[in-house]
């Protein structure tokens, strides 16, 4: 092997390691946790076992069957894998993550039909043809459904507040750097075989540079950074806590008073406020604002519900309210329409 190839084989092959210590890093060790790092972990191994096998395929071409199998099977994953990263970046919600989880339970059963079904060593003109093929243009298609999820949330992208490092480079980096690498291993024919290759030990060192010059590595890796889980109460202690505050509320009618503040919840509950915040936050999903006026417009509801001569204005003091538009504000968020509505429906009038 001459020194072009050695340098070749040296930088390719040297992408490909680096990127699966990149990979575990984000699994297991990046903190705080966050889904977007099992995509881009499981990401990073994907293209940096694909990636070793095109160098290990380039530099020996007797290499076994099994090898190339698994490499493809890596590359059936490429594209997903930066589709549902992207999708966890830029959006958090349970109808997205059942649905990344659909597609992944579709395309791991495809993957076990093809790859078990059809093995490269007894079906080696499938491979060479089709099949290879359908791999590579899957791995397309996903890369343009990432790009058009990017376009269509860029707006998320660009509010990333002043001062803090770019996290929009740091995200265009890995979503380009993939568009990249998928460019070159499927232009490969008409290039080189080893540009994918390279291409990812670029793509890679620039993700690497950037993580290691980050002042603040969790703003350069989070759209939002999210608060530390380790500070998170326990779901035992938070059932307890959650239970006491509810009775607490009820029996002391508290909502109705309407000075009342986080400070003194939680002073009357024996907890700091800051932990009465995580509380309310992290385990039961709510700003204490919004706690309150739940509260306070379940009891407006039941006022109009018991009686129709009420006066609104009056239902709303009576609840805690310290202003009229406050509580139409509040009944219209929390219930879904307005007072003179709802009694309405309440009466059937």
């Amino acid at each position: 092997m001459d020194i072009r190839s050695q340098l070749l084989f040296f930088f390719s092959a040297l992408g490909a390691f680096n990127g699966i210590i990149l990979g575990l890093f984000f699994l297991f060790y990046v903190r705080p946790k966050h889904r977007s790092h099992l995509f881009l972990g499981l990401l990073l191994l994907a293209l940096s076992v694909r990636v070793g096998k095109s160098v290990f395929y380039y530099f020996n071409y007797d290499l076994a069957d099994v090898y190339i199998q698994v490499g493809l099977f890596a590359c059936w994953f490429i594209g997903p894998l930066l589709y549902f990263y992207v999708k966890t970046v830029l959006e958090v919600t349970r109808s997205a993550s059942k649905d990344m989880k659909r597609q992944f339970a579709v395309l791991m059963l495809l993957a076990l039909v093809l790859f078990l079904g059809f093995p490269r060593n007894d079906h080696e003109g499938l491979w060479t043809s089709w099949l290879i093929r359908l791999i590579y243009l899957q791995w397309v298609l996903y890369v343009i459904a990432a790009g058009y999820y990017v376009r269509k949330n860029y707006p998320k992208v660009q509010s990333i507040k002043k001062g803090m490092p770019s996290f929009k480079l740091w995200f265009l980096s890995i979503y380009i750097g993939n568009a990249i690498i998928c460019i070159a291993f499927n232009t490969g024919n008409y290039t080189s075989y080893i540009v994918g290759a390279l291409s990812f030990s670029f793509v890679f060192y620039l993700l690497a540079l950037l993580l290691l010059f980050a002042k603040k590595r969790n703003e350069l890796i989070f759209l939002n950074v999210p608060r530390d889980r380790e500070k998170r109460i326990p779901v035992e202690n938070a059932n307890v806590l959650t239970e006491r505050l509810e009775d607490m509320m009820m029996e002391g009618q508290l909502h109705k008073d309407p000075d009342l503040t986080l400070a003194k919840v939680a002073k009357k509950l024996g907890v700091l406020p800051n932990k009465l915040s995580l509380l309310l936050n992290d385990n039961i999903g709510v700003s204490f604002p919004d706690y309150l006026n739940k509260k306070r417009v379940a009891e407006a509801k039941a006022m109009i519900k018991s009686n129709s001569n009420y006066s609104f204005e009056a239902i709303g003091y009576d609840c805690g309210f310290n202003s009229k538009s406050a509580f139409y504000a509040a009944f219209k968020k929390h219930a879904g329409t307005t007072p003179s509505k709802y009694r309405a429906s309440s009466h059937g009038v």
